[in-house]
């Protein structure tokens, strides 16, 4: 059973009916009284932990009422008070540190919050939860190798600790050790412990097992989904609407873009041959693929619109192509998707994986399509391109692309948004 934290220090003690009726209009909800109550409290007892750490609540609930960002500063600002009190029970000290530090986060203030995680760490070196949300603090500024650092010194205090394990495996597999990252992620999701039943450690555990072609992947996919993290074992991205249909293909009739898939397939030589006349220079506007999902090969990219921002340097070399796609804002407003164009030579294989999001649905023009050796599976269902034909298929599903033929292949991509969303949904829609 959890010991209850122990928040009163000897003087707090002789004002606890005072602190106990402050608190008990903050539990009630009557947000601004409690703040005046542990106001007055501070004022009359400048030297209470406890009444400042209510106040510090008190200005946090009422942040969060009147979503104001000043008032959570101001929270912040008096957690940081307690700690500096004469006497702070260490359990009031962690407390508020701990408070502050997720309330940092949550203002975008990741720096500052890493600087109160790495207090804490040092003011209590034996709590290893305490040294996993400073390995987070370091994930969230993308400093991986600290973070790394960080696990590596809890699994050498604690070495079954869950959350440490999925964390450390997490970075294993971004610096490309698919094997050595297998055994922490399967493990640390294992544990049960808290903090590990998160999708993205199914998602990239799976992935893991994919790419060294063990097929244990789909259990831990269908565990996934059995857990909420996925929409099915197929379906696995993990920034979604619900509800929005799925399936793996679409006709242009289902999406209801009839238009831009006319006007694609109408134009597909001109997009084509302004395609070819940027690639044939040696101007290196096509970039190679840097999502790490080629399992060998060159596959390089010339991306147009990007998060429903246009790239005027880049359409300055199109101009014809672009102007076309102006017309369709379910095109170039897809905040959560690009249009590009995709090149890939022969040798190549792009592992299975699945796109970031639901919201989107992914158009392929055929511009240059060599006539055997090039396709693409989108859950169970393989197809191939076409010149001057659109392939249209939801991204969020798991696929996989060959390229095996004798020379090149070249695409158009547009990305579209799901044709179920709301005007208001597609206006508010965090970009991807």
């Amino acid at each position: 059973k959890k010991k209850k934290p122990k928040l009163l220090n000897k003087f707090d003690k002789t004002i606890k009916a005072e602190l106990d009726a402050a608190e008990r209009l903050r539990k009630k909800g009557k947000v601004e009284e409690a703040l005046r109550a542990f106001e007055a409290l501070v004022n009359q007892y400048p030297q209470s932990p406890r009444a400042r750490y209510g106040k510090a609540q008190s200005e946090d609930d009422l942040a969060e009422k009147m979503r104001s960002n000043e008032m959570l500063q101001k929270a912040i600002n008096t957690y940081d008070e307690v700690v500096s009190l004469p006497n702070v029970p260490s359990d009031l000290v962690k407390l508020s540190l701990k408070r502050e530090a997720d309330r940092q986060q949550f203002l975008g203030r990741m720096r500052g919050s890493l600087v109160t995680l790495q207090k804490l760490v040092q003011l209590f070196p034996g709590d290893t939860s305490l040294k996993n949300d400073l390995g987070v603090g370091y994930l969230l500024i993308g400093d991986n190798s600290n973070a790394k650092k960080v696990y590596e010194e809890v699994l050498s205090l604690a070495p079954n600790d869950g959350f440490a394990k999925v964390h450390y495996g997490f970075i294993l597999k971004a610096e490309n050790k698919i094997a050595e990252s297998i055994p922490y992620l399967k493990e640390g999701l294992e544990s049960g412990d808290p903090g590990t039943n998160d999708g993205r450690f199914y998602f990239h555990l799976g992935d893991a097992l994919q790419r060294m072609g063990d097929k244990e992947a789909y259990k831990w996919y269908e565990l996934g989904y059995q857990r909420g993290h996925f929409a099915s074992v197929w379906q696995r991205s993990l920034y979604n609407v619900k509800g929005l249909k799925a399936q793996p293909w679409w006709t242009a009739k289902e999406t209801g873009y009839t238009e831009l898939v006319k006007s694609l397939e109408k134009n597909w030589k001109l997009i084509r041959d302004e395609g070819l006349a940027v690639m044939d220079k040696k101007r290196n506007l096509f970039l190679p693929e840097d999502e790490n999902l080629r399992e060998k090969g060159d596959w390089s990219q010339f991306t147009l619109w990007q998060q429903g921002r246009k790239n005027e340097n880049a359409c300055k070399s199109v101009p014809k192509t672009c102007a076309l796609l102006e017309r369709f804002p379910e095109a170039t407003g897809c905040r959560r998707g690009q249009i590009k164009y995709s090149i890939m030579h022969p040798g190549t294989h792009v592992w299975p994986h699945t796109g970031p999001t639901n919201c989107r649905l992914r158009m392929h023009l055929g511009l240059v399509v060599p006539k055997e050796g090039c396709r693409i599976r989108c859950a169970q269902d393989n197809r191939t391109w076409e010149e001057g034909k659109v392939l249209i298929f939801d991204d969020s599903f798991e696929h996989e692309v060959w390229q095996d033929a004798e020379s090149y292949r070249l695409i158009f991509i547009v990305d579209v948004w799901h044709p179920e969303l709301t005007a208001q949904e597609r206006r508010t829609l965090p970009a991807i």
